[in-house]
C-alpha cells in the first residue's frame, strides 16, 4: 500500500482500478478506498465503511506513510498512529460525541491564541457530519492532536525555525494529553491547559481580543501590531512549562537583563547585544549559569581575528603588544586579563553551543545608548558585579575582594541558575503592562509566514 501513495480522499485522477493492482493487494486497496469514501473500481460500489473491521484501516496508519489526506488536507499519520495505539486501533469518537463537540469548539476558538483555526481543519470540522464515519474519525483526531501540539510546542516546528531560534519546551505526549482531556469533565479546558500561563501570554491574549477587527469600541491596532502580538504568542509557546521560578532573563529585543527569584524580578540592568548583521545576532536559547570567572582572559575566535584583527595588525604591527594580546597557533587571539580586557572584570560561565556568554565590559559608555546592538553576539552587562553578588549569594564587597586578588578564578554558584536569552518584541513588564519593541533583527516576519502555512 505504501507504493500507492495512499491518501484518504483520492483525487479523481489518482483513483486506481483493480486491474492495475496485483490480486494479493486488492483487499488492502478496497479497505483504503472505503476509508476515503472513494471507489477503486467505478463499476462497483465501494465497500461500506461500517462493514469493515475498524482496526484494519486504523492499523494502516504509519510513521513513514508518504501522505495521508482528507478532502485535500494532510494529516499526521505518525501522531495518529500513536494516539490509536493507545486505543487498540479502535474508533474513539463514535461513543464520545459530547467530548468531540467540546474539542471541536476549542479548535474553532484557536484564534484566541493567535492561531488560524484552518490549521486544524476548521472548515472541514463544520461539515464533519457529511463525511463517512472513519474519515470523520481521523479528521477529528488529527484536528485535536495538531491543536494540542501547537499549544504545547508552538505551531512552527523546530525544523522550520532559524538556527538561532533554539528555545523549546520539555517534551509532552500530546496523544496522552488528548486521552486525559477525553476523560476529564471539560475536555476543551484540558487541552487549553497545554498553552503557557505566563503573564506575557495572558497580556498578549487580552491585547488580541481588544485589537482584533470587530472588537468592542475602544480597541484598535494596525495589522502590523496584530501580527506582532500573534508572533510573540508563538514565541511564548516555545518556552518550558512552567518557567523556573529562579531564572535570569535576557530579552535581546528589550536590550535588558532581569533576574527573578520566586517568579519576582529582583534585579534589572541594561545589556549590550549582538549587532544587526546575521552572523552577529544574539541567538535565542536556554543555558545554565554554573560559575563566575573573575579576571577572565578574552579568547577572540579565529573568524573574528581574520575579519577584524589581522587587518588592524597589518596597519599597526604593535597592536597586539599594546593591547596585551598574543596570537595562538590555532589562529585565535588571547587578551590577558585586566581592567581593559574585552570581557572586563567578570564573565559568567554558561556553556552553550553558540558560545554566547554574559560578561562585563570596559566600555561603560555604551550603556547610555538607546541602540546597544554592538557585540558579536555575546551579552555585555551594565552592572555585572551586582548581578554576580546575587547569583553567588554573597555581599558585593566579597565580589570586589575576589577580583582584587588578581588572576583568573572560577567560582561555582551555590546553585546553578537557568538563563534564557529570548527575543520578544512584545512582552508584559513587571506591572503586567504590554510593551512593544522594534523588530531590529527582522525575525517576526519569518515566524508570521510560517504561522500562515498549513500542514
Amino acid at each position: 500500500m505504501r507504493a500507492l501513495r495512499w491518501k484518504v480522499g483520492l483525487d479523481r485522477e489518482e483513483q486506481l482500478s483493480f486491474a492495475q493492482v496485483p490480486v494479493s493487494r486488492r483487499t488492502t486497496l478496497a479497505a483504503a478506498c472505503a476509508l476515503s469514501a472513494c471507489s477503486a473500481y467505478p463499476e462497483r460500489e465501494a465497500v461500506p465503511v461500517q462493514a469493515l473491521p475498524a482496526d484494519t484501516e486504523l492499523r494502516d496508519l504509519s510513521d513513514d506513510a508518504p501522505e495521508l489526506v482528507v478532502a485535500g488536507e494532510r494529516l499526521n499519520a505518525g501522531l495518529l498512529r500513536r494516539f490509536y495505539a493507545r486505543h487498540g486501533f479502535e474508533p474513539v469518537w463514535t461513543t464520545r460525541q459530547t467530548q468531540a463537540d467540546s474539542l471541536v469548539d476549542a479548535v474553532l476558538r484557536a484564534g484566541d491564541h493567535g492561531l488560524d483555526p484552518e490549521r486544524f481543519h476548521a472548515s472541514l470540522l463544520l461539515r464533519r457530519a457529511t463525511f463517512p464515519p472513519l474519515r470523520r474519525e481521523l479528521l477529528l483526531s488529527d484536528a485535536f492532536l495538531s491543536y494540542a501540539s501547537a499549544l504545547a510546542f508552538g505551531a512552527v516546528p523546530v525544523e522550520r525555525r532559524k538556527d538561532g531560534e533554539a528555545l523549546t519546551p520539555e517534551p509532552t505526549d500530546v496523544a496522552a494529553a488528548l486521552d486525559t482531556a477525553i476523560g476529564s469533565p471539560d475536555p476543551a479546558a484540558a487541552i487549553e491547559a497545554l498553552a503557557p500561563t505566563t503573564p506575557t501570554y495572558q497580556a498578549l491574549r487580552q491585547a488580541l481580543r481588544r485589537y482584533r477587527p470587530g472588537a468592542p469600541a475602544g480597541g484598535s491596532a494596525t495589522a502590523s501590531r496584530l501580527r506582532q502580538i500573534e508572533v510573540n504568542l508563538e514565541r511564548q509557546r516555545w518556552l518550558p512549562r512552567p518557567l523556573p521560578a529562579d531564572r535570569a532573563w535576557v530579552n535581546v529585543a528589550d536590550q535588558r537583563l532581569v533576574l527573578y527569584r520566586a517568579d519576582q524580578p529582583i534585579f534589572s540592568t541594561r545589556v549590550v547585544v549582538g549587532d544587526d548583521a546575521q552572523r552577529n545576532q544574539s541567538p535565542e536559547f536556554r543555558a545554565m549559569i554554573e560559575a563566575s570567572f573573575f579576571n577572565p582572559p578574552w579568547v577572540i575566535p579565529s573568524d573574528i581575528v581574520t575579519a577584524e584583527i589581522l587587518p588592524i595588525i597589518s596597519r599597526d604591527p604593535h597592536y597586539l603588544t599594546r593591547n596585551n594580546m598574543v596570537m595562538r597557533d590555532n589562529g585565535e587571539v588571547e587578551q590577558q586579563p585586566g581592567p581593559n580586557a574585552g570581557l572586563g572584570l567578570i564573565m559568567f560561565d554558561m556553556p552553550n553551543r553558540f558560545d554566547v556568554y554574559l560578561h562585563d565590559t570596559p566600555d561603560k559608555h555604551l550603556f547610555s545608548r538607546d541602540n546597544r546592538r554592538i557585540s558579536h553576539g555575546c551579552i555585555r552587562v551594565q552592572n555585572p558585579l551586582e548581578f554576580a553578588a546575587l547569583l553567588m549569594q554573597q555581599p558585593i564587597d566579597a565580589i570586589h575582594q575576589g577580583i582584587a586578588i588578581g588572576g583568573t578564578i572560577r567560582n561555582s554558584l551555590p546553585t546553578p541558575v537557568p538563563v534564557f536569552v529570548v527575543y520578544q518584541t512584545a512582552f508584559a513588564d513587571a506591572d503586567g503592562r504590554l510593551e512593544f519593541r522594534p523588530d531590529f533583527y527582522n525575525r517576526d516576519a519569518d515566524i508570521w509566514r510560517h504561522l500562515q502555512q498549513r500542514g
